[in-house]
């Protein structure tokens, strides 16, 4: 799967790739996620640190934050380690480390276009999004839109359980619909360290 990643990242910037994860890691995700109260969860925003603000107008989704305490989300962790790894022995890319965190569309919610260049945290390389959605249809909405460089539609990713979407994050603009129903994901970044001299960068 890494080889199949890496080319297609070199090829086009993105790549979809179908049930990624076992499902030994999978199921207890969607189980997790599902069992989420509400109230487990905050409005997104959009910008970094002192640059962080609300903008219902661009997103409307409510995210949580991943814990390597949880068990589940402990074994996501620890993938996305691997596939680290694996990635920088493909592409040399210098990613340092990852974090991530469950989001949650109500019927209705979306994420205009934009590219996940945040403002004031530029040392985000490539962005992953994985899908925890079982059964979902067409009829369900919520695709993820890919855009190419001129503004065309490129690709359209159903939300699908087990999809792994894996682009870069300063260069793809992409795009969440509204969505039927309630709709979960992981979405996650793999970052370079950015920080002068000795310091390294602390997680967000």
């Amino acid at each position: 799967m890494f080889d199949e990643l890496a080319a297609a990242l070199s090829e086009r910037g993105y790549a979809v790739i179908q049930s990624a994860l076992p499902s030994r890691l999978a199921s207890p995700l969607q189980q997790r996620v599902a069992s989420l109260d509400d109230s487990a969860f905050r409005p997104a925003g959009v910008g970094r640190q002192q640059a962080y603000q609300r903008d219902d107008f661009v997103r409307s989704d409510h995210i949580r934050w991943f814990s390597d305490s949880e068990p589940s989300e402990a074994e996501y962790l620890a993938w996305m380690e691997m596939l680290r790894v694996g990635i920088n022995r493909r592409l040399f890319l210098g990613l340092f480390d990852y974090e991530c965190h469950f989001a949650r569309y109500a019927p209705g919610s979306f994420y205009k276009k934009h590219v996940d260049a945040f403002r004031g945290r530029s040392n985000r390389v490539l962005s992953t999004v994985f899908y925890l959605n079982p059964q979902w249809g067409s009829a369900d909405g919520g695709e993820l839109l890919i855009y190419s460089g001129d503004g065309q539609v490129e690709a359209s990713v159903k939300p699908t359980m087990g999809t792994l979407v894996v682009f870069l994050s300063e260069t793809v603009p992409h795009e969440v619909l509204p969505a039927a129903r309630l709709r979960h994901s992981i979405a996650g970044w793999f970052r370079v360290n950015a920080s002068l001299g000795a310091n390294i960068d602390p997680p967000s």
